[in-house]
């Protein structure tokens, strides 16, 4: 048999952005209906191909079936709980930040993260880290788990 292949950039990211739903807590009548999906959005170029359906492929969270969403731009955003912001997005913040105005969104993105995205993906030769801003998850609302702030580097807090 050969070695498995070498896990890749993106299918990491994929499996962080799964593991996120797990470790925030949305507030109550985030999901519209009981057995409305739990989704997971890509804005803009998808980086993941298949990857990410894969990842979360009959899998829930809290009863909910996980669905994977993409959008092409700002003007087609719907409902999701977690959205991947891909870094050439960054330069449509603004936009992307009223898009969400009062919703419940949990914002990732694979940039330097300016102020309003909740946490970035940062590659540092072959690990992934995490920084989360505190500020930004509670402007939209969210409890992040200390699970998942251990080993982040916390921005925001001071805010």
């Amino acid at each position: 048999m050969g070695a498995a292949a070498p896990v890749t950039e993106y299918q990491l990211k994929a499996v962080f952005l799964f593991n996120f739903a797990h470790f925030v807590e949305w507030p109550p009548g985030a999901l519209a209906e009981e057995n409305s999906p739990f989704v997971i959005g890509v804005l803009g170029k998808d980086p993941f191909g298949s990857t990410l359906d894969e990842v979360v492929r009959g899998e829930t969270v809290s009863r909910h079936p996980l669905a994977i969403e993409r959008y092409p731009d700002v003007a087609r955003l719907r409902n999701c709980q977690i959205l991947f912001i891909p870094a050439a997005e960054l330069p449509h913040l603004a936009q992307i930040v009223d898009a969400l105005k009062s919703r419940s969104v949990l914002t990732v993105t694979d940039g330097p993260a300016p102020r309003g995205v909740v946490i970035a993906l940062l590659k540092e030769e072959s690990h992934i880290r995490l920084r989360i801003d505190i500020a930004a998850a509670k402007a939209n609302n969210l409890t992040i788990s200390s699970k998942l702030l251990r080993p982040a580097e916390i921005v925001g807090a001071g805010s």
